[in-house]
């Protein structure tokens, strides 16, 4: 069916349940009951009650029970499946349940999976089942799969159904990258709803055509699809996502010149495109420019201050806000708590964590003990993150498990990373950071069998690795490079400016970081020429060659900027005497004559 094997999902055979004389007081208690549960030992005693009178091969019932264990904190997806093969003819609510709880864990794959099982065990799927199915394409990136879903729409008569033709749209155009194919979708509907106008414009927007998203920019507020601030909004939001100052400050400057009125999602839009493309100065004049200000305009400031590295001053407003009146809610504390994480301040964290049940009574979420987590991972407090995982009321989560493996690298703890790797890789096996983290530790304690070990596992799952990407804008254009090939502007031009910043920081005394290689290479040189054509490398040269001196340099990259790399973009800001700020997936790093914000703290 495409590259990707799609064999139906391994699962442990169970038999086949026989049906029984079932008694419908006991069905409406155990539904009753499974209501109530909050824990995966009182989900499986009702189950097992189920299977003893029969009720399980009730498909309603048995739906309840899938849900359950696929879709809440407590569940487990192996269980929900033993479900699904245990019944005689499953109806495909049950199969787009466990779909969805696979998309839920990250596992894609597997929905794709079983969406292939319910076709070969002829269950005609409905338009969920096809929503789930492209939705795991979509995260897979995996046109060829997403074409046959395609043909299975138009053959079972799908095209009608809005949510089918969205999600096609934005396979191909925001996945893909196949504008054209999505074009034909998106003129293929009837009435167009504001999703598919938004995965138009994302798509132009991924693609870098500017001509084509300022046209279905104008055409959507012609055809007056959603409210105007909406389709604004929704442009800023794009922006921020590449990184692209000049076209967010455009779209501002238009809110500006047409009179557009900046209500809370706007302002908060303006706020977040600002801070997500490094000019918090900017996000600052919106903030103050707005005088009532909701909840969502302070937790926008607040993300902002964090993001840009100014956790002392995301703490600072924290306060203005309750001193204000302004009720924090869920987001207002993942903020405050994320800026504890990024700044340092573990003390303050926990007693925000505190503070957020008992004195405003609300809930800690995954996220939430995500960030305490992530906090204590940081600070290198293991023992506290141990115990943070064993009270939490439900399973940890992959963010939590790439925390840990990323603070087990930085403090060397070698065997504990080692077996957190692993719980990654169990809890997503099919995105590639967990090897890739793995293979990192294996790699810094020159386990090389460690290293093949785990690149052999990526192999034999179908696991690709994404390429470190970063991207400049200049006057409105956005350049990108893959970290070893330079493809934008005089090639020649770039690469002897590649070894002028080689040459001129070795003389300021820097020394590659050769431990940062994370492959089995023997050759020092081979190492130090690797590190050097880094993606982020590339794009400050070119930014270097074609900007004029004293110019603010911004790169976007889309992984975590390596320790080498960090180190070497120091110096050049001081060598250069340039400004240079490179958002990754983790945080701002604002460097300056030699120094970072992140004080080598990330």
């Amino acid at each position: 069916m495409s590259s990707l094997a799609l064999e139906p999902i391994s699962v442990i055979i169970q038999p086949k349940i026989t049906t029984a004389k079932r008694h419908p007081d006991l069905q409406s208690t155990n539904l009753s009951l499974l209501r109530l549960c909050n824990h995966l030992q009182e989900a499986q005693q009702i189950h097992a009650q189920m299977i003893k009178s029969s009720q399980i091969t009730d498909p309603y019932s048995a739906g309840r029970m899938s849900e359950f264990y696929a879709l809440s904190c407590s569940g487990t997806l192996h269980d929900a499946e033993k479900i699904l093969v245990s019944l005689h003819q499953p109806p495909i609510f049950i199969y787009n349940i466990i779909m969805r709880g696979q998309l839920i864990s990250q596992t894609p794959l597997n929905a794709i999976k079983l969406y292939h099982q319910s076709l070969i065990n002829s269950i005609d799927p409905d338009h969920f089942t096809f929503t789930f199915a492209l939705k795991a394409c979509t995260h897979l990136r995996e046109l060829g799969i997403g074409r046959q879903l395609h043909s299975h729409v138009v053959k079972l008569g799908f095209c009608s159904s809005a949510h089918i033709l969205n999600k096609l749209i934005h396979l191909y155009a925001v996945a893909a990258g196949r504008m054209d194919d999505a074009r034909k979708v998106f003129d293929t509907s009837p009435e167009p709803d504001a999703v598919a106008w938004n995965s138009m414009l994302e798509g132009y927007a991924h693609n870098r055509d500017g001509g084509s998203l300022h046209d279905f920019f104008h055409r959507m507020k012609q055809r007056d699809v959603v409210s105007w601030n909406t389709v604004v909004a929704f442009y800023v939001e794009t922006a921020s996502h590449l990184g692209a100052l000049g076209q967010g400050k455009w779209v501002h400057a238009y809110i500006n010149r047409h009179g557009v009125e900046l209500d809370e999602n706007l302002s908060s839009a303006l706020i977040n495109m600002y801070s997500k493309c490094g000019c918090i100065e900017g996000a600052i004049h919106v903030f103050e420019a707005k005088k009532w200000k909701k909840v969502d305009n302070w937790n926008a400031m607040i993300a902002g201050f964090t993001s840009n590295v100014h956790s002392l001053k995301a703490i600072k407003l924290f306060s203005e806000m309750l001193a204000a009146g302004v009720h924090p809610n869920e987001i207002s504390f993942a903020c405050v708590l994320n800026a504890c994480s990024h700044g340092g301040l573990v003390e303050e964290g926990k007693e925000y964590f505190r503070m957020m049940a008992v004195v405003y009574g609300l809930k800690p979420d995954i996220g939430h003990y995500g960030c305490m987590v992530d906090l204590f991972s940081r600070a290198g407090f293991f023992d506290e993150v141990e115990k943070m995982i064993q009270q939490m009321p439900m399973e940890p989560d992959i963010v939590m498990w790439k925390a840990l493996v990323g603070a087990c690298r930085i403090y060397r703890k070698f065997e504990l990373g080692e077996k957190a790797g692993y719980r990654l890789i169990k809890a997503a096996p099919e995105d590639h950071a967990g090897y890739i983290l793995l293979s990192n530790i294996y790699a810094m304690k020159h386990d090389w069998h460690g290293v093949h070990r785990v690149r052999k596992m990526m192999l034999e799952r179908g696991v690709r690795k994404v390429p470190g990407c970063s991207s400049i804008e200049l006057d409105g254009v956005s350049y990108e490079f893959i970290a070893g090939n330079a493809t934008h502007g005089n090639k020649r031009e770039l690469y002897e400016m590649l070894e002028e910043m080689g040459n001129r920081l070795r003389l300021a005394g820097y020394e590659p970081d050769i431990t940062q290689v994370l492959l089995d290479i023997e050759e020092e040189e081979v190492k130090e020429s690797s590190l050097s054509q880094h993606s982020e490398k590339l794009a400050i040269a070119f930014g270097l060659v074609s900007t004029s001196p004293g110019t603010v340099i911004r790169v976007v990259k889309n992984l975590r900027v390596c320790g080498d790399c960090h180190s070497a973009i120091k110096l050049l800001s001081k060598i250069y005497g340039r400004d240079i700020i490179v958002r990754d997936s983790n945080r701002f790093h604002c460097f300056s004559n030699g120094f970072c914000s992140c004080g080598d703290y990330w």
